[in-house]
């Protein structure tokens, strides 16, 4: 390992392949990676878990996280047989599917993106299946847990610090990308500090 090896952060990234937000913060951690000394680690969490038993919640939101368990329910079952690194290409694979090309987590969907990333088309099998839902669960909680219930995705950790976010649209490039990564640590970073807000005035942007 090199001194510059050795100077490289390491961040921990918790994602859920329903959120828009959370696939813009993605994008824009990989362009993080290019500007700064970071590598990023990819996690998943699931906002069906997040959400389950919240009987408030609106009928279309409902049954967008009944269709959610699917993907992470893959994903989770990808890590387990093949390792974190076959998360980051199936999340991409997924995500490019859902927030770009705006198709539903459908079998089909599901199987092309394993395709895409290079991995066999009968981990699709556990989307239906609860056998690693414990799994999931403890994914989701090592992430959640750092940060606490009344937030969603994306979730960031490093260096000892965790916070939800940043949502942000469009994704930041380049420079942009590397002032925001720097902005949010030291915002983060601060003592005592919990919360940065205003109301949102434009959709995702995914180009």
């Amino acid at each position: 390992m090199t001194d510059r090896d050795d100077a490289r952060a390491a961040a921990d990234f918790w994602f859920d392949p329903l959120c828009p937000w959370a696939w813009i913060a993605s994008r824009w951690m990989l362009e993080v990676q290019q500007v700064r000394p970071v590598d990023v680690r990819w996690h998943v969490m699931s906002l069906s878990y997040l959400n389950q038993g919240r009987d408030e919640l609106p009928e279309r939101y409902r049954e967008m996280l009944d269709a959610g368990w699917g993907p992470v329910r893959v994903c989770i079952a990808a890590e387990q047989r093949f390792g974190n690194e076959a998360l980051l290409p199936l999340y991409t694979a997924l995500g490019r599917r859902r927030h770009q090309e705006k198709l539903e987590f459908s079998r089909e969907t599901i199987v092309a993106a394993l395709e895409e990333a290079g991995l066999p088309a009968d981990l699709a099998d556990a989307a239906d299946s609860t056998e690693y839902d414990e799994a999931l669960k403890a994914s989701h909680h090592s992430g959640m847990d750092q940060v606490g219930y009344d937030v969603g995705t994306p979730v960031i950790s490093v260096n000892g610090v965790a916070f939800f976010g940043p949502v942000v649209s469009p994704i930041p490039r380049g420079e942009a990308a590397a002032k925001l990564w720097d902005g949010v640590l030291l915002v983060a970073g601060t003592d005592g500090f919990f919360e940065l807000k205003r109301s949102r005035t434009r959709d995702p942007i995914f180009d």
